[in-house]
């Protein structure tokens, strides 16, 4: 499976997009945030309303433009960003979407700005705290795939909800995986990677409950503070940059343990059994999958390699 289903766009389609996007909607650009890697991310303001679309309820201030390659995996970030500002959490869980549009290879979202935007990656809260966060948002963000609404169009292998499984992105970086390991295992024996890969495609088709919408790439540098000296309260956050599916929920806890990579390789039992008790998912399965994903990225992230030898040792 391949990871872009059209050619990845380049800097200057981007631009030239953004700047016909801008001009289209009334928009002047202020500021590009350093963080967008496939494509424009920045703050806008309207300054006008030339086409008369606008029925005035949008805000003129704080609004963020994303100009961005639709890669495979973020392909319904804007349809998971709907499907989360219509759930009935008692706090917001995401930025509200104002318009998303795809042209061809490149996908157009204007979001209202999160105030003040610090990531809980910056924040003053511990690690602890940090997952507590963590915890409390991805409870709320899994909305049973039965109670999602049919969406207007449905792309190819996805359901009436639109959203794909979540086994057809693990079987596509299990591949991924094998060829990047047969070149360099990175320590790890023949039969863990075997073992890892095989579970990584095999725990997505055995969830033990319902499928959930699914962030799926859920971690500390993906959720900002909407107020000013953030706790850990639901209210505080908001999370971004989902590339949703529709899956085990267990597999959400995986990118935001991998992101500690510190915690991750000093103590991965304790580190996934303590996610999983915070959420409310059973601790083996969690351990299981962490393994998995652990051998998925050995070689890609920090201390993923010594996780999945830990955990083999441990005899997960």
């Amino acid at each position: 499976m391949s990871d872009d289903a059209d050619e990845r766009p380049s800097e200057q389609q981007i631009l030239a997009l953004r700047d016909r996007v801008c001009t289209e909607r009334g928009l002047e650009v202020l500021e590009r945030f350093p963080e967008g890697s496939t494509g424009w991310v920045g703050l806008v303001r309207r300054t006008g309303d030339p086409d008369g679309s606008s029925d005035g309820s949008e805000p003129l201030e704080g609004l963020v433009l994303k100009v961005t390659w639709a890669h495979e995996e973020s392909r319904d970030e804007a349809l998971g960003l709907r499907a989360w500002s219509l759930s009935d959490s008692p706090a917001p869980l995401v930025p509200r979407v104002i318009e998303a549009r795809r042209h061809g290879a490149i996908s157009v979202i204007l979001l209202e700005q999160v105030h003040p935007g610090t990531t809980l990656a910056r924040s003053a809260l511990s690690p602890e705290q940090e997952d507590e966060v963590a915890a409390g948002l991805l409870r709320s963000l899994w909305i049973p795939a039965s109670e999602l609404p049919t969406a207007a169009s449905v792309p190819a292998g996805a359901q009436a909800h639109g959203f794909r499984p979540l086994s057809a992105m693990c079987a596509w970086w299990a591949e991924e995986a094998r060829h990047r390991l047969e070149t360099d295992a990175r320590g790890l024996p023949a039969p863990l990677i075997a073992r890892g890969l095989g579970m990584f495609r095999t725990l997505p088709l055995e969830t033990p409950g319902p499928d959930m919408l699914l962030a799926t790439d859920f971690h500390h540098h993906n959720v900002l503070a909407a107020r000013e000296d953030p706790g850990t309260s639901l209210a505080d956050w908001r999370m971004i940059d989902p590339k949703p599916y529709v899956g085990d929920p267990h597999y959400d806890l995986l990118q935001h343990m991998l992101n500690d990579d510190r915690r991750l390789t000093a103590d991965p039992l304790g580190f996934a059994t303590r996610m999983a008790g915070l959420t409310g998912l059973d601790a083996e399965r969690t351990l299981r999958w962490l393994l998995a994903r652990c051998v998925q990225e050995a070689g890609s992230m920090p201390g993923a390699a010594e996780g999945a030898l830990q955990l083999a040792e441990a005899g997960v």
